[in-house]
């Protein structure tokens, strides 16, 4: 059985939870207090960071990572688009996301105040640029929910969280959004505190 070391309110080990219960996998999650870290974490992440997943001899950390692995082994649903070219697409997306949207969530998290409002800012902005995408379309890479929704989904479900407003002109990243948080696998993957955010 695979096991995630998993934070209880981190939002990439949330990606990972979100594939696992997508996948409907045999797994367990131990949940991880992200301010009170157990030792072995740095023992088998050199980083000392969740995600962490171990798969018997196998120990992967870093969500995209992580959940490709999971996504190539269990292939069903697929998560990544099966045309090599198309993936590739999706790769270079995951990898804007990274940087344009979950780079400025440090300064969220820990910065002053003025470098939290840029981040807000730089988040808030971002997303707009997104949201005429879901007048056209139901996910981010057409009709099917992909490895790109799930990276985007647990930063959608933070941003009242992250005092972060959306304005009325993106009402359709909103709509998206909500498409994202009813599917089962997203419902099972909240932890009581990831709920505990939008009450």
């Amino acid at each position: 059985m695979m096991n995630l070391y998993s934070g209880t309110t981190d939002p990439f080990s949330h990606r990972c939870r979100i594939v696992l219960y997508e996948k409907g996998m045999d797994f367990q999650v131990i949940d991880v207090d992200l301010f009170s870290k157990p030792e072995d974490i740095a023992i088998i992440n050199p980083y000392n960071r969740v995600p962490v997943l171990v798969d018997r001899d196998l120990v992967l950390y870093e969500s995209n990572i992580i959940n490709e692995y999971i996504d190539e082994r269990f292939p069903h649903p697929q998560l990544m688009p099966p045309d090599p070219i198309m993936r590739t697409h999706a790769r270079q997306l995951l990898h804007t996301l990274e940087n344009e949207l979950f780079a400025p969530l440090d300064a969220l998290e820990k910065g002053q105040k003025a470098a939290a409002d840029k981040a807000r800012a730089q988040v808030r902005d971002q997303l707009v640029q997104l949201a005429p995408m879901f007048t056209k379309q139901k996910f981010m890479l057409g009709d099917e929910f992909s490895m790109l929704d799930v990276a985007i989904a647990p930063l959608l479900w933070r941003l009242e969280h992250y005092a972060i407003e959306v304005p009325k002109s993106a009402a359709a990243l909103m709509k998206y959004a909500e498409r994202i948080f009813s599917r089962q696998g997203f419902i099972d993957a909240l932890t009581p505190s990831e709920r505990a955010m939008r009450r």
